[in-house]
């Protein structure tokens, strides 16, 4: 697998080297220099889940990692911590993405290392403040959601919340049905994995779905990063099924990072990667970039600067 640093070449990934999966055009990347990683570091990797999650969501990811010699860390969002039908605490629908950046944030800062760091939706734009925060070494968005200022909006994504559209959603927890997740975020999995799976979800904060969805109505604008503040390398998978968070939009987020992003699509998977079928690959694409382009290469700077935008992407 190709890392920084040019284009893949056609027989590798399926189509023409300047062309992207989606067919959008390629720019090169800058030069990048190699360094060496700081011997003693302890292998740390925090997984953040997303929207209706706890921490289980990342069981089959936690012990692949932890069987490779990282250190783990799975932190439950602010109020996450109830059981499913349980009640949920009553400033839940009011939490903004801030409050959950500044509780990572915090969780992470009184480690003893700055860690690798995997989102899965929600979870991926939470990642992605915190890297613009200088609190990751890397960061691997599963699914991740779009951040500000990319408008990402279309009928797939109306149609998982349709329900909740139709009330003020951003004033109270939200949990869609069962047939609208089946349809939009758990069209990955069979049926009995899937109800299995939304039986253990719990409601979201309706105040975070405003802020990612409608983020231009937003005048704190929490969901907004911004890329120049980033200075890790980030990784973008995303399922050539996603419905939530959909190809194209993951495309527009990880062009917004320009240089520091590389994005693969895989091919036939849907929104919920850290436990479809197939959830090892994904798996050992987010090791292997730790363990090889995070560690070991970093960006020129001038030469960042010197390029506007710049993606690697293949479909697997």
């Amino acid at each position: 697998m190709a890392g920084y640093g040019g284009v893949l070449p056609a027989n590798e990934t399926g189509f023409s080297p300047g062309q992207s999966s989606t067919g959008a055009p390629q720019m090169p990347f800058p030069a990048l220099k190699v360094a060496r990683r700081p011997g003693g570091d302890e292998r740390v990797i925090v997984l953040v889940h997303g929207m209706w999650s706890r921490p289980h969501v990342w069981e089959n990811f936690r012990r692949y990692f932890e069987a490779r010699g990282y250190r783990v860390v799975t932190p439950t969002l602010r109020h996450h911590n109830i059981e499913p039908g349980g009640e949920h605490h009553p400033e839940l629908g009011s939490l903004s993405l801030l409050h959950y950046a500044e509780d990572l944030a915090a969780e992470i800062r009184a480690l003893d290392t700055r860690p690798f760091i995997i989102g899965h939706s929600m979870g991926g734009l939470l990642a992605l403040m915190l890297a613009a925060r200088g609190l990751a070494r890397g960061a691997a968005l599963l699914a991740s959601s779009h951040c500000a200022p990319i408008f990402a909006f279309d009928i797939s994504i109306a149609s998982v919340f349709r329900r909740e559209f139709m009330s003020r959603f951003w004033r109270r927890p939200q949990l869609p049905s069962y047939a609208a997740m089946r349809s939009g975020v758990l069209n990955g999995l069979g049926e009995e994995e899937a109800r299995a799976l939304y039986a253990t979800l719990i409601p979201e904060s309706g105040r975070c779905l405003a802020e990612i969805g409608f983020w231009f109505f937003d005048r704190q604008q929490a969901a907004y990063v911004d890329a120049k503040q980033v200075a890790c390398p980030l990784l973008f998978l995303t399922g050539t099924e996603d419905r939530l968070t959909t190809p194209s939009h993951a495309w527009a987020t990880a062009e917004y990072f320009g240089p520091k992003a590389r994005i693969e699509f895989l091919r036939g998977r849907g929104h919920w990667l850290p436990g479809e079928p197939g959830w090892e690959t994904a798996a050992s694409k987010v090791e292997r970039f730790f363990e090889i382009e995070a560690p070991l290469f970093r960006i020129e700077t001038d030469a960042a600067e010197a390029v506007p935008s710049g993606l690697i992407a293949r479909t697997a």
